[in-house]
């Protein structure tokens, strides 16, 4: 089994690169699911939160589809249907944890941020159930960079109710997932596996936990069972709903990218790069002016992802082969 240690330098900069493109995706994503769900009155959407997600991922699907035709049905061939069933089930049920937090009242910085306890969860996972070698270097990159994320929320200037758990928990969850899609790459899973079995995957499991949330409307909160889910916006909103489809689908394959090319704990701190791209994105395109302490946070950030690559590329060729 290849260790940490493996990562080549080629192999490296293609993972970090693929990571940060992502990352690009990511804000975009966070973006607009914090857009969609707002209601009318407050200059959003107004649609429910888990029929985003059911739409999201179903457009996502549709627009895979030509990668389908094009690569072929039988390299979507797999020896690991389970596995691939249960990372789908985990990143969906991510998906509606984040959104119902959205829902819930949690200020997009905040969502974003707590999110950033992922790479914990992450280091923990891929050494227990991966084996992977958590160095000093690179628990100390995920520290950094998780603490640089704190510092562009500015959490702390606010109380933190129980509703801090819901993005922590969608962090946990999708943690899962990176660690099972490092397993199946490992496993000699393909990217367009990964992505499109994921994608087609996700659809029906959002539906299944959808229609599990409303059944359960009377006892669930209810924002989180909102009633009728499936109500699509206006014109304006369609085309935002199908954008978030697009950079969703774009954001899983090149995850499925850098994960093949990369250990998973390395590249987690490029990973963090989601956090003050997401406070540029919001900058440019909401006009929301991230506070004085965005650009102390995202130099940590951005420092953490620089010396995590710069640790990995000191390394002798030799040490770099697989163990």
């Amino acid at each position: 089994m290849s260790q940490i240690s493996s990562t080549s330098r080629s192999a490296a900069t293609s993972g970090a690169l693929f990571m940060l493109v992502a990352s690009i995706a990511f804000a975009g994503t966070n973006t607009l699911q914090s857009i969609l769900p707002t209601p009318i009155e407050y200059g959003g959407f107004g649609m429910s939160s888990t029929g985003m997600a059911f739409w999201q991922y179903l457009i996502a699907s549709v627009l895979a589809l030509p990668l389908i035709l094009r690569i072929g049905l039988s390299n979507l061939k797999t020896r690991h249907p389970l596995a691939h069933e249960v990372r789908a089930f985990v990143s969906a049920l991510g998906v509606h944890v984040f959104v119902y937090g959205f829902a819930s009242g949690v200020p997009i910085w905040q969502m974003v941020t707590l999110l950033a306890t992922g790479p914990l969860f992450i280091v923990l996972g891929s050494t227990l159930f991966l084996g992977e070698r958590a160095s000093t270097a690179r628990i100390v990159a995920a520290l950094a960079g998780f603490v640089g994320a704190i510092i562009v929320s500015g959490v702390g200037t606010e109380s933190l109710g129980w509703q801090a758990l819901i993005p922590i928990t969608a962090a946990a969850l999708w943690a899962g997932t990176d660690v099972l899609t490092k397993y199946l790459t490992r496993q000699g899973e393909s990217p367009e596996t990964l992505t499109v079995s994921l994608l087609v995957l996700m659809t029906p499991n959002h539906m299944a936990i959808l229609l599990v949330a409303n059944a359960l409307s009377g006892v669930l909160p209810t924002a989180m069972a909102p009633g009728f889910p499936f109500a699509l916006p206006d014109i304006t909103g369609l085309w935002l709903l199908l954008l978030l489809g697009a950079l969703t689908a774009a954001a899983q394959y090149l995850l499925a990218f850098a994960y093949r090319a990369a250990d998973a704990v390395y590249l987690q701190p490029f990973g963090d790069l989601k956090v003050p791209l997401s406070g540029l994105v919001g900058w440019v395109a909401l006009g929301q002016v991230p506070s004085i302490w965005f650009w102390p946070g995202a130099a940590l950030i951005v420092g953490a992802s620089v010396f995590i690559y710069w640790i990995e590329n000191r390394q002798e060729p030799a040490s770099l082969q697989p163990a």
